[in-house]
């Protein structure tokens, strides 16, 4: 990745209205971003309207190089071997989690920062819950963490009780979209924005887009185009 790089979640911080506690701790660097997203955001907060917040991400900036806090790779373009390894690692994580309680109980008593730190930090369970967090910020960044994985995005685009800004994000993201199984199953939700689903249609193999023609869950609009694409010529 190149300094600069765009992600959806740095864009939220450039949009603004961004918590002051949330922005503190991304000076300081307690979020567990990858290591050039977290320059990047570093590099912008040095504007920040906030003295102490400014000081701070200067001062992180001027600091030797900062390692990343996991493979610096694309999301979902983790190696397999480390992808099965932190599955199992997460695996045994969440079996912990489990004799200690509900994972929903444990974040629902969480503030919005501690939250954002979970989605980047916790465990493959506690993702599959912040995901669908009400804040876009700590939605957004379960997208963002070190730790998901492929098979997770997949099973993100399956969900029906996501935002559709997450479907958004993941059609958008060439790494992600390159899996036929994500691209299988953006299309076939219903929460998925149209246009993304229009723009993945012609990637379907032909046995998808005859189910697709027929699913009354998906929007009409790509039903028909389904239906154009299988149509005599």
């Amino acid at each position: 990745m190149e300094a600069g790089f765009q992600t959806p979640f740095l864009d939220i911080f450039k949009h603004g209205g961004v918590d002051r506690e949330i922005r503190l701790m991304a000076a300081r660097g307690d979020l567990g971003l990858r290591a050039e997203e977290q320059r990047s955001l570093l590099e912008l907060l040095t504007g920040d309207p906030d003295p102490e917040i400014a000081r701070i991400a200067d001062a992180a900036l001027q600091a030797e190089p900062m390692e990343p806090a996991t493979a610096d790779a694309p999301p979902g373009e983790l190696e397999p071997a480390k992808e099965a390894k932190e599955a199992k690692e997460e695996g045994e994580e969440e079996e912990g989690e489990k004799k200690k309680g509900s994972s929903m109980e444990k974040i629902a008593a969480l503030n919005p920062g501690q939250r954002l730190a979970l989605a980047m930090r916790g465990t493959r369970e506690e993702r599959s819950i912040l995901i669908r967090d009400s804040n876009k910020i700590v939605s957004t960044a379960v997208l963002s963490s070190p730790k998901v994985t492929q098979s997770e995005v997949e099973a993100i685009a399956k969900m029906g009780n996501v935002s559709e800004d997450i479907l958004r994000i993941i059609g958008n993201t060439r790494a992600w979209v390159k899996s036929y199984a994500v691209v299988a199953a953006l299309t076939k939700n219903s929460k998925t924005p149209v246009a993304v689903s229009m723009h993945l249609l012609s990637r379907l193999h032909e046995a998808d887009l005859k189910r697709l023609a027929s699913d009354r869950n998906v929007p009409d609009a790509l039903r028909i185009a389904a239906r154009q694409k299988i149509a005599p010529k």
